[in-house]
């Protein structure tokens, strides 16, 4: 496989560490850093969560699907937001310019690190429970993925070094 322009996008549920991990990866690796999440808010002048209150979580999918499927970059780490399973333009975009990592991460991790989903901007339909929104977006991000990193128990440190490795091992870097 071909990795095309050397990006690596992590996709995975709120709070997983994409970015986290993104900006320790891009450094380790001595690429640049995008975080999805960023872009919106710097487009918009709003907060995720301020943005969806204001127009919907329809508009916001929307425009997520928008903004990251324009990213153009080279040697880049990307990390967009966990609802990027929805965006269908901005996936196979993603999929031309590089290569998808899922971290994925057991509902308990979820729910311990996720506190209040509304106030951290995560789509999350009336009536939903977070549960929900875990059994529904997982499916997606498997579908998506190229390659996928279960995180566990392990600190950022090994998770890097897992994925670098993984990267390496399938001369993808």
């Amino acid at each position: 496989m071909a990795n095309r322009d050397n990006n690596i996008i992590l996709i995975g549920m709120p709070a997983s560490g994409k970015s986290t991990i993104g900006i320790v990866l891009a450094k380790a690796l001595r690429y640049s850093f995008i975080d999805g999440d960023i872009l919106i808010q710097n487009r918009t002048g709003m907060t995720l969560c301020d943005y969806m209150e204001k127009y919907g979580n329809e508009s916001f999918l929307k425009l997520e699907n928008e903004v990251n499927a324009g990213i153009t970059c080279k040697r880049t780490v990307i990390a967009p937001g966990g609802s990027i399973c929805y965006a269908t333009d901005a996936l196979k975009h993603f999929k031309q310019i590089g290569t998808i990592i899922y971290l994925s991460i057991d509902y308990d991790m979820l729910e311990d690190r996720l506190h209040d989903a509304r106030e951290r901007g995560v789509v999350l339909e009336e009536g939903k429970s977070l549960l929900d929104l875990y059994n529904e977006r997982v499916p997606l991000y498997e579908k998506y993925a190229d390659i996928t990193i279960a995180e566990g128990g392990s600190t950022l440190e090994n998770l890097v070094v897992k994925i670098v490795s993984e990267l390496t091992r399938r001369k993808l870097i």
